[in-house]
């Protein structure tokens, strides 16, 4: 079977607005996804990636552009200012490595944190968002305590793999050696994946 590894941040608001392509091609192809969720500024600070507060005023201006033509395209609804963001992405990337592990359906869980982001104003560090959202997906997040505080130092590992892997952005998608940056590359690697 095929895998994709998936580097992605929770949050991302062009992840977001990914939906669930990754996981269409993936089943139409009978791929595997390998759900890698990593720490997008510690991401940016080795890659020369610029936090978006920081960025020149041309393309702070661009990426709302684009996400408003997401926005069009996918008819998600989308807050461009949310009420959390930044928020530390480490307990809802850990929730996502936890339902992985656990055989839970990862790709809902993580859509899941995202539309807390970017479409419900919920600070995904809260642990009351991070139980409710794993409960959708059928996890109990007190049962699963230990393992959430375990899982927290898998979130540096992938962050330390996409790094290795050439990873410098979100979403990220690799087979094998090639890499796909971006939900616009769904298509290519749909391709790619269509020629193997």
């Amino acid at each position: 079977m095929t895998r994709i590894d998936y580097y992605f941040s929770v949050l991302s608001p062009f992840t977001y607005l990914a939906g669930t392509g990754l996981e269409d091609v993936a089943q139409k192809h009978g791929a595997e996804v390998v759900y890698k969720p990593m720490d997008i500024l510690k991401l940016f600070g080795e890659t020369g990636g610029v936090p978006v507060p920081k960025r020149h005023w041309s393309r702070q201006e661009y990426r709302l552009q684009e996400l408003k033509r997401g926005v069009a395209a996918t008819g998600l609804p989308l807050k461009l200012k949310p009420a959390h963001w930044p928020t530390d992405q480490v307990p809802a990337s850990a929730a996502i490595i936890v339902a992985a592990d656990r055989g839970a359906d990862a790709g809902q869980l993580a859509q899941a944190f995202l539309s807390a982001v970017w479409a419900e104003d919920k600070d995904v560090a809260d642990a009351a968002v991070v139980a409710e959202k794993l409960a959708l997906v059928g996890l109990d997040a007190g049962a699963l305590a230990d393992d959430l505080v375990a899982a927290q130092e898998r979130v540096a590992q992938n962050t330390a793999e996409a790094l290795d892997a050439g990873v410098f952005g979100s979403p990220f998608y690799i087979v094998g050696g090639e890499r796909f940056w971006g939900a616009d590359r769904l298509g290519a690697l749909d391709t790619h994946l269509g020629a193997l």
